[in-house]
Formats: C-alpha cells, sequence, structure tokens
C-alpha cells in the first residue's frame, strides 16, 4: 500500500524533508554513484508528491507548474527506494504526478528529463521521446513529452 501526499516546500515537516532527501541521496548519489548538486534552489518552487508506505518515504516526485522549470509542466526526481521498486510504486509515484499537474497546474503536457534506462517505463505512462540523448551530470538523458 502507497500512501500518496502532495505538499509545499513549506507544508513539508522537518522529518519528510529529511526523509525525501536521504531517499534521493541514497539512489541518486550513492546507487548511481553520482556526485551532483541534488539541493539545486528547485525545491522551494516545486509540489513535492511523496509516497510513503508504513509511515516510511519510499517514493518520491517533485512537480513543477509551466514556467518553472521548463515552458511545460513538469516532473523531475523520480524516485524509489531500492528495496520497494519490484510493487510498482514508480508507476503508483508518476501517476499520481500527473494527475497533480492536471488537478493543480490544470496542465496535461508535461515535459521530463528522463534517464534513458528508464525510457520504456515512461513510455507506458505516455511520454514520448524528443531529441537526442544528452549527458547530465555523467548519466545519457533523453527529454520526454506527454500530452
Amino acid at each position: 500500500m502507497l500512501d500518496i501526499y502532495i505538499k509545499t516546500f513549506n507544508e513539508l515537516s522537518i522529518n519528510e524533508l529529511y526523509d525525501l532527501l536521504q531517499l534521493r541521496s541514497e539512489v541518486f548519489v550513492v546507487e548511481q554513484n553520482c556526485v551532483y548538486q541534488d539541493i539545486d534552489g528547485k525545491d522551494k518552487k516545486s509540489l513535492h508528491v511523496i509516497g510513503k508506505s508504513n509511515n516510511k518515504v519510499v517514493a518520491y516526485t517533485r512537480i513543477f507548474k509551466p514556467g518553472d522549470y521548463f515552458n511545460e509542466s513538469s516532473i523531475g526526481r523520480v524516485v524509489v527506494d531500492k528495496n520497494e521498486r519490484h510493487l510498482s510504486y514508480g508507476s503508483l509515484i508518476m501517476e499520481a504526478s500527473i494527475t497533480a499537474i492536471d488537478n493543480k497546474f490544470n496542465s496535461s503536457h508535461i515535459k521530463i528529463s528522463a534517464q534513458v534506462y528508464l525510457e520504456s517505463f515512461y513510455n507506458k505512462l505516455g511520454f514520448k521521446s524528443i531529441g537526442k540523448t544528452y549527458l547530465e551530470d555523467g548519466i545519457p538523458h533523453i527529454e520526454m513529452e506527454r500530452y
């Protein structure tokens, strides 16, 4: 069971902020062996989509209204705890994020910067690749859009 919460930066508790930053660090920095600036100043302007199981943060995204990241609405920092990936939490947190963008921003056009190895995962959620692959923080990425 995944409980979904959508919060502004100011609505996050200190423990939630710590837990989501810890999850992002565990996956993006340690697991993917990528040194990059995770705390990039964008958390304060995004909405945080938090997935909890047994009161533990196990899935997360941050979403942006049009113009705050790309010209289109956007989803970023998509992450699922390594031990929970077999439970389809990635699809659940993405579906919740897509719905939140529609409900909160009245937008259905979404652009993402996806890690290339997850391209088929995003295709199943209605995203289509645009442009060529590029390196972001040393990891191959591709821009994708969903209408």
